[in-house]
């Protein structure tokens, strides 16, 4: 086995994945390379410069001289013109000129790689004389290339005009995908070469820092793959390697060569398609046999690749700026949607047709609350379970799930095995409300150009990876996946979350002018009339007389009583929780009160109102305090009331007032069960449902539990609630003498 000379990197199993292949050590025989430092010296030479160039080339360590390279001005004047430009490591200039040295004639290209200034001297091949009728073709072509209006009628233009302009036996459009694979999309080739288009190859063909470079040095001509590279020498050890990330006679990696010997290929040049700075395709030229093409020829072919890319731009441009107008349409729609219904899922299930239509899906389902509206063949018991996957799925502060793959993420559910693939997932707000798009499996036959998986075996520099010996077609069949959802529509997906915001937002707004309207309705419309009405039930319930007409009548005064003073208690805990829910808060007049006294005053009239009420009470005699009276009477009676509906029948209810340090304490307890555990995150809530079962207050509100919360912590305390078995208990404790 033949070792690697020492200037050339080995290249093995554990560090192929990162060969520096920018600093490869060595260039293509075709041409020269020496490198100057900041004092003009010769600091690093191609091992051919002497036998190139002549005898009038500088050496290893010797400083430029004006007799050196047979004292050509133009030599110098190019290397003192860029020795003259600024060193940046964003942009690198590359300077050329044609000159004649040695009886030989050469392009030569100068740039700077860091404080070092690189001159490289590229033998012409002979017969290229013709440059003027090149240019002409070359504006021809970047003429018909912008008259194109698909990007695929563009890149098959492309390769046919590269194969014209450069003379290559294959010329190839290569696209990346998402996953960095890349697929053959045009191709134009000599009739004797079998055809390459449609192919797909692996992201690892091209790895990443080769991706690096074709973003730095758009076009790289490999001339001959069976030359011998040449080794670049160094004045010293301080020298270091030269980074050639720029050069144009920059040697090739061995695995790269060896995988262009696979193909039968005999020279390539590659031209990068970049795209907002990403590499978004190449041109790929391939030739039988060695080829060397002018440098003038490449740049114009570069030019030409720069003008390609540039219409690639601007097509895919206006295909976004149309996706974005139709999807601009669409939520205009939604919008006015939402504003007219009644709620989430009425306004999307209004306009599910084109919405599946613009996410190219095939179904839909909404959820909020208990409502679950299904658009497309999805059955519906699939559809809840698919629901209570997305749910159990973290999103990480996103609201937005994308999948492709949903059999493989979730096997076991039946809408999966069925065959539904893709999923997009949009959580509408913080109600728990989703809208899921469903793609269907879409079975994928991929032509490889070759087993994409790498083998593993022992070549020319030791164990290693090996590039595919057979690039015959290898068909894969994808399944289990969906068309991936592009960025496009996750940007649509994410826009119309924010339009949807804007939407509630809005309801919202007109909700709470309607609130107010009503609100301002029961606090003086209604309250005037109560008022009469509960007057003229307490003359009927006064009234005398031994007939029974008289007697019915005090019963009906009775009851109207009762139900006015409801109705009176109902509109006051609905105005307290809108001043609450507004952020006005509660109006406190604070004074010296006896709490005590105040207790047992409401406990008097609950044992009149309710003769069968057990009440078990422990108060003190006395308990001075600083508190608004009437909202303390309103804690207090909040619950008891509580404690009297939810409590089991017959039991007790144990009411306790106490002075514990500096802090009233008064706790409500009554047999019953444990509040459940879903229902606690709740319980203060304003309006809650009443979702315990055996309520006997199912015409009220749910408003006294937050209210009496209320008006704990505004005199500076807590109200909570425990479990005691058998007993739940409420407890309010705030301090005797709050603070200013």
């Amino acid at each position: 086995m033949t070792t690697a000379p020492p200037s050339v990197p080995a290249v093995n199993l554990e560090n192929c994945d990162r060969e520096p292949i920018h600093v490869p050590g060595a260039i293509q025989p075709h041409g020269a390379l020496l490198a100057f430092d900041a004092s003009m010296r010769v600091c690093h030479a191609s091992a051919n410069a002497a036998q190139l160039l002549g005898a009038s080339a500088p050496v290893l360590g010797q400083a430029l001289a004006a007799a050196h390279f047979e004292g050509l001005a133009a030599v110098h004047a190019l290397i003192r013109d860029v020795a003259a430009l600024p060193a940046t490591d964003t942009e690198v200039a590359l300077q050329s000129d044609e000159v004649a040295l040695n009886g030989q004639r050469f392009d030569l290209v100068v740039h700077r790689s860091g404080p070092l200034l690189v001159t490289e001297l590229e033998q012409r091949p002979a017969g290229d004389d013709d440059v003027a009728a090149f240019a002409l073709r070359a504006h021809r072509a970047m003429d018909r290339l912008k008259r194109q209006s698909q990007v695929d009628a563009l890149l098959a233009l492309a390769v046919r005009v590269m194969r014209e302009l450069a003379g290559f036996d294959r010329v190839m459009a290569y696209r990346f995908r998402d996953d960095d694979s890349g697929e053959v999309v045009a191709e134009d080739r000599h009739e004797a070469l079998e055809p390459f288009a449609g192919r797909r190859y692996p992201a690892s063909d091209i790895p990443a820092q080769a991706r690096r470079l074709y973003l730095l040095n758009t076009l790289r001509l490999i001339a001959d793959v069976h030359a011998q590279p040449v080794p670049v020498l160094g004045a010293d050890l301080q020298a270091g390697a030269l980074d050639m990330s720029h050069g144009v006679l920059r040697s090739v990696s061995p695995i790269h060569i060896e995988y262009l010997r696979n193909m039968g290929v005999g020279a390539s040049m590659s031209i990068s398609i970049v795209i907002n700075g990403r590499l978004w395709g190449m041109l790929a030229c391939h030739h039988r046999s060695a080829r060397r093409v002018p440098y003038a020829v490449r740049m114009a072919c570069d030019v030409l690749a720069q003008v390609l890319a540039a219409n690639v731009q601007t097509l895919l441009a206006r295909e976004q700026a149309e996706w974005a107008e139709e999807g601009a349409q669409l939520r205009s729609r939604l919008v006015q949607g939402m504003l007219h219904a009644e709620n989430t899922v009425g306004g999307l299930a209004a306009l599910a047709e084109p919405l599946t239509k613009a996410f190219n899906c095939e179904a839909m389902l909404l959820a909020e609350e208990a409502r679950l509206f299904v658009h497309g063949s999805l059955p519906h018991g699939q559809a809840q379970a698919l629901l209570q996957w997305v749910q159990a799925q973290p999103m990480a502060g996103s609201e937005l799930l994308a999948v492709q793959d949903l059999p493989h993420r979730a096997p076991a559910l039946e809408a999966a095995g069925a065959g539904w693939c893709g999923l997009l997932a949009l959580r509408l707000g913080d109600a728990g409300g989703w809208l899921v798009l469903l793609r269907r499996e879409q079975v994928e036959t991929i032509r490889w150009g070759g087993k994409p998986e790498k083998q593993y075996t022992v070549g020319p520099l030791g164990p290693r990876l090996t590039p595919r010996g057979s690039f015959d077609v290898w068909l894969q069949e994808v399944r289990g996946t969906s068309l991936p959802w592009t960025e496009a529509q996750r940007e649509l997906g994410r826009q119309l979350l924010a339009d949807l915001s804007r939407a509630s937002a809005a309801q919202m707004a007109e909700l709470n002018r309607a609130r107010t309207q009503l609100l301002a309705m029961l606090g003086h419309d209604l309250r005037d009339p109560l008022q009469s009405i509960a007057m003229a039930a307490k003359v009927l319930e006064r009234s005398e007389g031994e007939d029974g007409r008289s007697a019915a009548g005090a019963r009906l005064g009775q009851r109207i009583q009762s139900s006015s003073s409801r109705m009176a208690r109902l509109i006051g805990q609905v105005l307290d929780a809108s001043r609450l829910q507004t952020g006005l808060g509660l109006q406190l007049q604070t004074a010296e009160v006896d709490l005590a006294l105040l207790l047992e005053d409401l406990l008097d009239e609950a044992r009149v109102a309710y003769p069968g009420l057990n009440l078990i009470t422990e108060v003190p005699a006395t308990l001075p305090a600083l508190a608004d009276a009437d909202r303390v009477a309103q804690l207090f009676s909040n619950l008891i009331s509580n404690a009297r509906h939810h409590g089991a029948p017959g039991e007790a209810v144990i009411v306790q007032l106490s002075l514990q340090g500096e802090d009233v304490s008064f706790e409500v307890s009554n047999s019953a069960p444990p509040i459940p555990d879903e229902l606690l995150p709740h319980l203060f809530s304003a309006f809650k449902r009443q979702t315990q079962p055996g309520s006997r207050n199912r015409s009220g509100l749910g408003l006294g539990l937050h209210i009496a919360q209320a008006i704990a912590q505004s005199h500076g305390g807590t109200l909570d609630y425990t479990y005691a078995e058998p007993y739940v208990v409420f407890s309010a404790r705030f301090p005797v003498r709050p603070q200013a």
